[in-house]
């Protein structure tokens, strides 16, 4: 592992701590601030709209001005909306945090794209998936300490102790070195990208699929204490198990192809859909959990698949579309997550099945078809 990669990895496990501290428990505490579950949804939509927005501009900005420069922008905002949500007295500013939060994600692009360029001999997947298993890894500890300091303490503590943790983040982010930016004519390559076929049916391709794989999960804590009696604590040791499981299936599948990663990550979402609709107790809903890890796992795959049909110099814009197409997944998914679970609180997690049924058999019948081998593109940027 490069230097590089090593910071990247320790920044991000620092992260991963403060985030799984509340990030389980969030759907819980709007319920707490006044929230109904429709509004749940659109307030996670309102959030997903801030990271929708965000992708795009940093991508490019990521090839112009630097990698570097967005990922220390992203880590002081992300920060500073902590500290938001931490003070805020109501629903309305707490809000405000949240979509600030969210907007942050535009470090995804920059941060693949850097991780990318920085990897050495490590192969684009085990790149990064090994740098975000370390925010997994980091992400087990936050939900066990989170769910027994929000017994004790209540849920608005946590968010505090996770803005001091992301303070140590950025800190460590500071010390990454810089990369030089792209020296081929941006607008010409953005030009060329936005005319690739190959590149357009995949970006089709990842909004049905993100849509698919996230509809069961916004309200799923919801779902689980008030349906299923769960309790606070519990909930945070199945945030536990799903960050212990995008670890495992994070390092195990990064081996493995791009393409049948992501067609396995998606089975096994399937099957974690089935055991949080119909598990019958704490093991049931713990594998379930366990198995969601495969969501990061998915994410991280159609980052490579998306690196063997562009040009490096493209790499930050590219990387920025792809992310987008996942944050109007969330948009578009957590709205309609809350008015199922309105209907009837279950109802999220069949239709979720049907759709990543479709899913698996378009991305069956498509990837196959792209380049089968990355060696030569690959050969050609090195």
């Amino acid at each position: 592992m490069t230097r590089e990669l090593r910071l990247i990895s320790a920044s991000l496990f620092v992260w991963g701590v403060g985030e799984g501290l509340f990030a389980f428990f969030q759907p819980l505490y709007l319920q707490q601030l006044g929230a109904s579950p429709v509004q749940i949804g659109g307030i996670l939509g309102l959030a997903g709209l801030g990271l929708t927005i965000s992708h795009i501009p940093a991508g490019a900005l990521a090839d112009k001005i630097g990698r570097r420069t967005l990922m220390r922008a992203s880590s002081i905002l992300g920060t500073v909306a902590a500290w938001i949500m931490f003070v805020a007295p109501s629903l309305p500013l707490f809000i405000i945090g949240l979509v600030l939060y969210y907007f942050t994600a535009f470090v995804m692009s920059p941060m693949s794209s850097y991780a990318t360029a920085a990897r050495g001999k490590w192969t684009v997947e085990r790149a990064l998936t090994t740098i975000f298993a370390f925010f997994s890894i980091g992400s087990i500890l936050g939900p066990i300490i989170g769910g027994q300091l929000s017994t004790l303490i209540g849920l608005r503590s946590i968010y505090g102790i996770s803005s001091v943790l992301y303070v140590v983040s950025t800190i460590v982010m500071f010390l990454l070195p810089p990369q030089p930016t792209e020296s081929d004519s941006l607008r010409s390559s953005y030009k060329r990208l936005l005319g690739n076929r190959s590149f357009g049916s995949l970006l089709v391709l990842f909004l049905i699929t993100c849509f698919a794989l996230y509809l069961a999960w916004p309200l799923t804590p919801n779902f689980l204490q008030n349906e299923r009696g769960v309790s606070l604590a519990a909930i945070g040791i199945f945030g536990s198990f799903y960050s212990l499981g995008s670890v495992v299936l994070n390092l195990i599948m990064g081996r493995l192809r791009s393409y049948i990663a992501f067609l396995l990550s998606q089975v096994l979402i399937g099957a974690s859909a089935v055991m949080l609709w119909l598990g019958t107790g704490t093991p049931w809903f713990a594998l379930g959990y366990f198995l969601y890890g495969g969501y990061r796992t998915a994410r991280a795959m159609m980052t490579s698949l998306t690196e063997t049909q562009v040009e490096r110099s493209q790499m930050g814009l590219a990387f920025g579309l792809v992310e987008t197409v996942g944050g109007l997944s969330l948009l578009a998914a957590a709205p309609i997550a809350g008015l199922l679970y309105k209907v009837a609180p279950h109802l999220p997690y069949p239709i979720s099945m049907g759709l990543i049924a479709l899913s698996l058999i378009i991305s069956g019948r498509y990837l196959p078809r792209l380049r089968s081998s990355t060696e030569p593109l690959i050969s050609r940027r090195e």
